[in-house]
């Protein structure tokens, strides 16, 4: 057991935990929360032996071995499967115990040697170091590729690979999720519900959280609550509690009535039944994240856009990659990485981009948003079409060396010269106000943008983003940095949007809250994925199981990737039995209707021919939407498409209250 009694942590002058108490029992798999700066990591240097208390009782078990992810970047050129290897401490000792007693020349030495490196796993440890690695996302050609070949992301996935190799009673990991995309990501909650360990967690993703802890520990004022199961739960408890302080509660009271503006607004856009059944969910998750967002560091809202161009943007045979470099032979191709799209972005649309890493999500947004021309097709966007781009790596727009007020006065210059100037606030005083709004005020508007916390860039890039009061934003993974509370408010934020969005994510529940429809990058092309972010997991689970069978059937020689198989497939069973018995009992609820309500049935069967022939003919427009030149016809076509939509949300309302009477009828 991990006892904590009146400990007192100071880091400098900032005391982190201030007589605070708390038990964490053994197998229990811990979420730690609470805002930026509040002292998560610092409780995990606490956990490790890199800090040590200034007061109070703290006890650890001496015999506990413990694993953690390393934080700095691999500079090695072992294969990724040989660095992931040497993770497993316990393995390495038993290895360096053989070498050391064939050299004492003791037999006996030596025959306990070698039973302690058969009971530390040497016969299989390369089968389950590649077993993480693929679950990780590898492919199974890089399992000997180089260390130093993979990009830092990668780099990171080996390292978290590195850990979980590791035999651990205690494993801490600090947002392990910031660098896997959806299908690792699955994975990974499919192992960690395995560990028979003890887990402390460190996480902003909240379905994450819930699926993996079964305790909350929240660090809030320098203290520490426990709380009896996943994040979920924990905001339901603190949701009691924050509605007896009367401060607090007026404060959700202001947090729910923006929410139920949004919910009036989505029943009046949703598209799809499936997916407004699942974004009713969501929305009846964020009545209870209300308190949450009360103790937020900001709120804010995306202004209204000067216009909206419809479409918006409008994609034919075109191809997306990046040009041969500079330093290559004449004559050298560039790389194409997604080909042949012929798509439109319509006005209002909230589109989920989904795919694996690799597959192309980033260069189709960066495409769009003009950071890499086409390589061949057509791009026609839409007059006084307004970009707001949230890159993958914050960096790409930021100069570490610049402070926030000169960020917004270059900003200004561009906007400027650009011709794109509207009412925005321009005056220093006014970007220094402008500032203030997202908690850059006082002397954080000179500090330099290198030394400040990932949290604070990302709250950077989204204040330079409002300010231009885009009609399209492209987010690529803008939530790595940001806390939960943050969370909630770009949630908030972007369903009160009037424009466009798309969105890159692996936060699922921003996915679910703001996203009307997915597109899948994948094999090299883009289309449209019919279904919900449960379908997708399905997908990818399915997908995944049938390349490590190619995989298996291309290698004749005998291998160690029957264990990886193996593996693999339990981590099927355990992630997609839940899928699978969640679509099933959702089936069985649809189908399962009582006879009697015939009439209410026949009305239901209309629509749904009516919603269908709608559909087909918003496809066929928006196809015709891709090859249309005159500005006149686009026009038209597009208000058209406008209008099919709204019809569609009318029916899709009328579809949901049918289907409502006829459940609870047959109750």
């Amino acid at each position: 057991m991990i006892t904590l009694k009146n400990v007192v942590l100071r880091r400098g002058s900032k005391v982190i935990l201030d007589s605070a108490s708390v038990s964490l029992n053994p197998g229990e798999n811990i979420g730690l929360v609470g805002r930026n700066g509040a002292g998560k990591s610092s409780l995990f240097a606490m956990l490790n032996g890199s800090l040590h208390e200034d007061g109070g009782e703290f006890f650890i078990p001496t015999q506990w071995r413990m694993a953690q992810v390393a934080q700095d970047m691999p500079e090695t050129e072992q294969s990724a499967t040989d660095y992931v290897i040497e993770g497993d401490i316990v393995l390495l000792a038993a290895q360096a115990e053989v070498a050391a007693s064939e050299e004492s020349g003791d037999g006996d030495r030596m025959a306990h040697a070698y039973m302690e490196l058969y009971d530390a796993g040497e016969h299989d440890a390369k089968a389950r170091a590649q077993a993480l690695i693929l679950g990780l996302g590898f492919k199974v050609s890089e399992l000997d590729n180089p260390v130093n070949s993979f990009s830092g992301g990668w780099r990171m996935r080996l390292q978290l690979a590195r850990a979980l190799m590791c035999p651990s009673d205690l494993l801490l990991l600090d947002e392990p999720t910031n660098h896997l995309d959806l299908d690792a990501l699955v994975w990974l909650e499919a192992w960690l519900k395995r560990y028979q360990g003890t887990m402390l967690v460190i996480s902003h993703d909240r379905e994450f959280l819930d699926a993996v802890t079964d305790v909350t520990v929240h660090i809030e004022s320098a203290k520490l609550t426990r709380y009896g199961g996943n994040y979920s739960k924990f905001e339901d408890l603190r949701s009691e509690q924050m509605a007896l302080q009367q401060t607090a509660f007026s404060k959700q009271q202001d947090k729910i009535a923006h929410l139920q503006k949004f919910i009036a607004r989505f029943k009046a856009k949703a598209s799809k039944a499936k997916q407004a059944q699942s974004r009713v969910k969501a929305l009846d998750r964020m009545e209870k994240i209300a308190p949450l967002l009360a103790e937020a560091d900001f709120t804010f809202e995306f202004k209204e856009p000067a216009n909206l161009p419809n479409p918006m943007l409008a994609m034919q045979n075109a191809f997306f990659g990046y040009p041969a470099p500079e330093d290559a032979p004449e004559g050298t191709p560039p790389t194409v990485i997604v080909q042949n799209v012929s798509k439109s972005v319509l006005a209002g649309q909230r589109i989920g981009i989904l795919g694996a890493n690799g597959q192309g999500k980033s260069t189709l947004v960066k495409t769009v948003a003009r950071a890499l021309a086409p390589i061949s097709g057509d791009m026609t966007e839409g007059k006084g079409l307004n970009i707001g781009y949230f890159a993958q790596q914050e960096l790409d727009v930021l100069r570490p060396a610049d402070n926030p007020l000169e960020h917004m006065i270059r900003l200004v210059k561009e906007v400027t010269a650009a011709g794109k100037m509207g009412n925005q606030p321009t005056r220093e005083q006014d970007l220094r106000s402008f500032l203030g709004n997202f908690n850059f005020g006082g002397d954080m508007v000179k500090q330099a943008v290198g030394s400040m916390s990932g949290g604070e860039k990302a709250r950077l890039v989204l204040c330079m983003i409002v300010w231009q009061r885009p009609n399209l934003l492209l987010l690529d993974e803008p939530t790595n940095h940001l806390d939960l509370a943050t969370r909630e408010a770009l949630s908030m934020a972007l369903n009160e949007f009037e424009g466009t969005v798309m969105l890159v994510s692996h936060d699922r529940a921003l996915l679910r809250a703001v996203c009307d429809e997915f597109w899948m990058v994948s094999q090299g092309g883009v289309a449209p994925f019919d279904g919900d972010l449960d379908d997708y997991q399905k997908y990818l689970l399915d997908h995944a199981k049938k390349m490590r069978e190619e995989a298996k059937k291309a290698s004749a020689a005998p291998s160690p990737k029957a264990a990886i198989e193996t593996e693999a497939n339990n981590v099927d069973k355990a992630r997609g039995k839940s899928t699978f018995d969640t679509q099933k009992g959702q089936k069985d609820q649809k189908t399962g209707k009582n006879a009697a309500f015939k009439p209410l049935r026949k009305e239901l069967d209309k629509i749904d021919a009516q919603m269908q022939a709608l559909n087909l003919e918003k496809d066929t427009l928006q196809t015709q939407l891709a090859t249309i030149k005159a500005p006149a016809e686009l026009a038209q076509t597009g208000k058209r498409v406008k209008a099919i939509d709204l019809e569609i949300g009318q029916l899709e309302e009328r579809w949901l209250e049918l289907t409502e009477q006829i459940e609870t009828a047959a109750v």
